[in-house]
């Protein structure tokens, strides 16, 4: 996917353009191509992004560590500031307090949009924080109770014998 000249939105009916999404997201592992429409209109000192899209990811089941498919939605739409000075390393200072209205993509008057990173951002912000695949997922089985029986690594060995040489009472 290419980036989206800014200055080009201006030339554009209505300031607008309309793109229908069929194609993978590169940083993205999916099943399914995504596919939907996106609409990016120029607001003069802002840009106003749109998506409607759908794809299917494979996720690990965070209880029971199985693979399973999920139907990732998109229906967000988000405003992008234009700013003559986004890009001058000159006009942030590299320490400074930001306000809550000021959290906010800013892009360059004259510069590019890149849709596939703006989709991808989008994406990674659909998945779930809790992964879970089903009402039903129980967590697996453990063999060996851990109380009675802990698990040990011949590893440790070493220290649990200093461990339980530092614990017998001195004669």
């Amino acid at each position: 996917m290419q980036a989206l000249y800014i200055p080009h939105l201006l030339k554009a009916p209505d300031r607008t353009q309309r793109f229908y999404l069929d194609e993978f997201i590169g940083a993205l592992d999916t099943l399914t191509p995504l596919r939907g429409k996106i609409r990016i209109r120029h607001g003069g000192t802002f840009l106003e992004v749109a998506v409607q899209a759908e794809t299917i990811v494979t996720l690990t089941c965070d209880r029971c560590l199985q693979h399973y498919n999920h139907r990732l939605l998109l229906d967000t739409s988000e405003l992008i500031w234009l700013n003559d000075n986004a890009n001058s390393p000159q006009s942030h200072p590299q320490e400074r307090e930001i306000a809550w209205e000021d959290l906010s993509e800013i892009l360059a008057f004259d510069g590019y949009f890149e849709l596939d990173t703006w989709l991808y951002e989008q994406l990674s912000l659909a998945l779930p924080v809790q992964q879970f695949c089903g009402k039903n997922c129980q967590q697996p089985l453990k063999s060996v109770d851990t109380a009675t029986n802990p698990p040990t690594d011949s590893r440790w060995r070493a220290l649990a014998a200093l461990k339980n040489q530092l614990s017998e009472p001195l004669n």
